[in-house]
């Protein structure tokens, strides 16, 4: 699993860029599951558009990309912001504390 991309705080929701320390974790974490979850979905999703092993048109150069793609598309969407999940998540952990 690669290491969640740096966020800018300006997409961070305010009250975890105004939060405590604690709260900044607790949000890095929620994310850190965001992006773990959704490169598990891309990859699922890169896997169906994969070739079929009759077509003999993919090279190395292109294999190599359909594996890289799910983890840069994950780190793209995580990077700008993530789905709203985390936030979710966040608030949820928050309740239960």
């Amino acid at each position: 699993m690669s290491p969640i991309p740096p966020i800018d705080n300006a997409l961070l929701p305010a009250e975890v860029r105004n939060g405590s320390a604690a709260d900044k974790k607790s949000y890095q974490a929620a994310l850190g599951f965001e992006r773990m979850l959704l490169g598990e979905l891309t990859k699922t999703m890169a896997d169906t558009a994969k070739p079929s092993d009759d077509d003999q048109s993919g090279d190395a150069a292109t294999s190599t990309y359909m594996q890289m793609l799910p983890d840069q598309l994950a780190d793209a969407v995580t990077a700008n912001g993530g789905l709203g999940l985390a936030k979710s998540f966040y608030d949820s952990v928050k309740e239960g504390s």
